[in-house]
């Protein structure tokens, strides 16, 4: 009997570690030889609680999810890895539905992508998560001493990568938090999906606003409706709350 979770090697010293889960044998091999490729370790679960003992065991770099796994699901998967270790997970699902992405953020998916994708698309978001993850540790080692960002009930702890609403701790991700601090850094004023997009995901192109839209939704849920205002046609302002 194979093993649940197979190791694919690079021939060149890998610069990050990457856990596949997916159950779909061609899909799964296709997915790592893609991102062995780009000189990345890849390893793969083919079922949910595999990829929750890869996770604890790898500490991978990120994680490209299923949603739709053998055992439990790639919903479950999520939260197990992150009350574990904060992992960027970028999700696939094979639905367009927009509950089924809502609540895959909601549960600490940074990402995600409907199937069938392109593996150009799929390289380029892993990028993303990658650089964002690179970004953020930079900012710590670089900027320890920015003062938290208080307005009203709200307290962004920028060094620490926390928030507070009403002395209550809010749960983000990596994403969600750099795009609540992006709006948050300039209230009142507009931003531009395409904006955003470049800033928070590094896109350079416009194909993924649905990605914010269903960040800002996600954020909505975890803070609050009444904190981001939607421009419609244009973008997102953070409107600070009443002292």
């Amino acid at each position: 009997m194979a093993p649940e979770v197979t190791p694919l090697n690079s021939p060149n010293p890998p610069a990050a570690t990457i856990l596949v889960v997916e159950d779909e044998p061609a899909i799964a091999t296709a997915v790592a030889q893609r991102l062995t490729a780009e000189g990345w370790r890849v390893e793969v679960a083919r079922d949910g609680l595999s990829a929750v003992d890869a996770a604890a065991r790898l500490r991978p770099d990120a994680v490209v999810l299923d949603v739709m796994l053998p055992g439990i699901d790639g919903l479950e998967v999520t939260r197990r890895i992150q009350a574990d270790h904060p992992t960027p997970i970028l999700m696939l699902t094979a639905r367009d539905d927009e509950t089924d992405m809502l609540v895959g953020l909601g549960v600490g998916a940074d990402d995600y992508m409907t199937k069938p994708f392109s593996m150009r698309e799929l390289v380029a978001r892993v990028k993303a998560l990658l650089r964002r993850v690179e970004r953020a540790q930079q900012a710590v080692v670089t900027s320890p001493a920015d003062p938290p960002l208080v307005m009203g009930d709200v307290t962004i702890d920028r060094a620490q990568r926390r928030v507070h609403r009403a002395g209550e701790e809010v749960h983000l991700t990596p994403t969600e938090f750099e795009l609540l601090v992006m709006l948050a850094s300039s209230p009142k004023t507009v931003l531009t999906r395409e904006r955003l997009l470049a800033e928070v995901w590094d896109w350079a192109d416009a194909s993924g606003t649905r990605t914010v839209d269903s960040h800002i939704k996600a954020l909505r849920r975890k803070l609050g409706p009444d904190l981001i205002r939607t421009v419609h046609g244009v973008g997102y302002a953070f409107e600070p709350p009443a002292s």
